[in-house]
């Protein structure tokens, strides 16, 4: 990661994915007045020690709408077995964005769109500038995004030991390219967003499909060779051959979804760092506001004091 900091760094941040780990990684703190506020610390905390770590020129935050997206009109069971957020959480997204926006920290949400799909798209178009993309993110299906531009880390232990995620090490977690991770979830569906895949396809079988073939596409191009060579799988897939095509497109992050931003609304030149000091002061932060010059610097230009602190594994 020290040679990329020598580059120019756009953080694009989940702000939908990261805002839930937060809460679960928080014990549940309050204002004086009872308002919930263990996720807004947590979420800051990690935001800033990012900022830190990475020197980003540019930052961005996406958010899911609550509104039904295109892949709940693809598959109406999408995402449906997920409980009701707890009721100290919503309001809690209200807050963070409240700050953000005082903060002059850009926040991207669109209706019919995850926060995958502005990340998605706004990390292609970074790309074509030159730019080094962090994608921070807890979302696995991020990970389709990983190129020699485009790398993601991921919290694996409460908000502050996290995982990076290059090409290389999709690689050798999964063992595949991260071009091919959406072809994994074809095969394999995913619980979380409760859609099925090839039923009696684990990642084994998946991955191994995926480095003879490549593709779901080619898969069943080549069905009849790999009955020859494994009938009860040929079988399995022919019969799920719509699931898998379904998981296909519900797994699938665009990168060219349509909606309008400006690069220079991300620029963290851009950043009010008095607004941000009082915005987290009026919910009663007294460590956060403290972060800022660590993280600002006295001049409000990202300081490189504390780099280091964030574990990678």
């Amino acid at each position: 990661m020290e040679q990329d900091l020598k580059k120019e760094i756009f953080m694009l941040v989940d702000g939908s994915a990261i805002v839930h780990r937060a809460f679960h990684a928080m014990p549940p703190l309050t204002s004086s007045d009872g308002t919930p506020t263990g996720a807004v610390q947590g979420f800051f905390s990690m935001i800033l020690k990012m900022m830190q770590q990475l020197h980003p020129q540019h930052v961005a935050v996406a958010f899911d709408r609550p509104v039904p997206n295109f892949r709940k009109e693809l598959f109406k069971g999408y995402q449906a077995q997920r409980p009701q957020a707890d009721a100290s959480l919503s309001p809690q997204f209200g807050i963070i964005q409240d700050i953000l926006v005082k903060a002059k920290l850009p926040i991207y949400s669109v209706d019919g769109l995850e926060a995958d799909d502005i990340i998605g798209t706004i990390a292609e178009k970074a790309k074509e500038t030159g730019h080094l993309v962090y994608i921070i993110t807890g979302d696995r299906d991020m990970l389709q995004l990983v190129n020699g531009k485009t790398k993601v880390l991921a919290p694996i232990k409460g908000i502050s030991e996290m995982t990076l995620f290059d090409a290389e090490k999709v690689r050798e977690k999964y063992g595949i390219n991260s071009t091919e991770f959406v072809e994994m979830k074809a095969l394999m569906g995913d619980a979380s967003d409760n859609y099925p895949g090839v039923a009696g396809v684990g990642p084994k079988t998946a991955s191994t499909l995926i480095n003879e073939y490549k593709t779901i596409d080619n898969i069943y191009k080549n069905i009849e060779k790999l009955k020859a060579k494994n009938p009860k799988l040929a079988q399995k897939l022919i019969d799920n051959e719509s699931n898998a095509r379904l998981a296909h497109q519900l797994a699938t992050i665009l990168t060219d979804a349509p909606f309008e931003y400006d690069f220079a609304d991300c620029d963290v030149k851009n950043l009010d760092i008095a607004a941000f000091r009082k915005a987290l002061e009026e919910y009663e932060f007294t460590t956060l506001p403290k972060r800022l010059d660590e993280v600002f610097g006295k001049d409000n230009a990202i300081s490189n004091n504390g780099r280091g602190q964030m574990k990678l594994l």
